[in-house]
């Protein structure tokens, strides 16, 4: 008997990338900019279901996958990383023969591909707030010492000059 036609459409239906609700609602991913939101998911896209702590994905890379200079990308590493959503397992670096290595990344949401749990960092991140400072008083523009009665009226003088 062979198989029936619905079902054969149903297999391989293709990747996706599932960011859940309670990552979503945290204080730190309302806090990120739309680059680094894109950054994040371009990482969970390249993430298979086990390889956590070993994606790779280089400055260059991303930078042509989100149509962004190298440059740019670099701060959004940063910013992910500050949060708590991202973390490196190992550097970038030159290798022995002489040719660049990317960095390897972990999602902090989901356990790394050793057996360690998820960190979920990103849950306990939190904007800090700058102290309020004191208030500063202008100075007084007369010097110290004079008030205004001791200063000599200013009165309108028209000087009429023949020549």
């Amino acid at each position: 008997m062979s198989r029936k036609p619905y079902k054969r459409h149903k297999r391989g239906a293709g990747r996706h990338v599932q960011l859940h609700e309670w990552l979503q609602a945290s204080p730190a991913w309302g806090s990120l900019k739309p680059g680094p939101r894109a950054l994040y998911i371009e990482l969970k896209r390249r993430f298979n279901g086990s390889n956590n702590g070993a994606i790779i994905l280089s400055y260059r890379d991303a930078a042509k996958a989100l149509s962004a200079h190298r440059n740019t990308v670099g701060g959004w590493f940063d910013a992910l990383e500050e949060r708590g959503f991202i973390h490196a397992t190992r550097g970038h670096c030159l290798g022995p023969s002489g040719i660049g290595e990317a960095a390897h990344w972990a999602l902090d949401e989901l356990p790394t591909q050793d057996g360690k749990p998820a960190r979920k960092a990103f849950m306990r991140w939190h904007e800090t707030q700058t102290p309020r400072t004191k208030t500063v008083h202008r100075r007084h523009s007369k010097a110290d010492g004079e008030d205004e009665t001791s200063l000599p009226a200013m009165s309108p003088v028209l000087k009429i000059v023949s020549g």
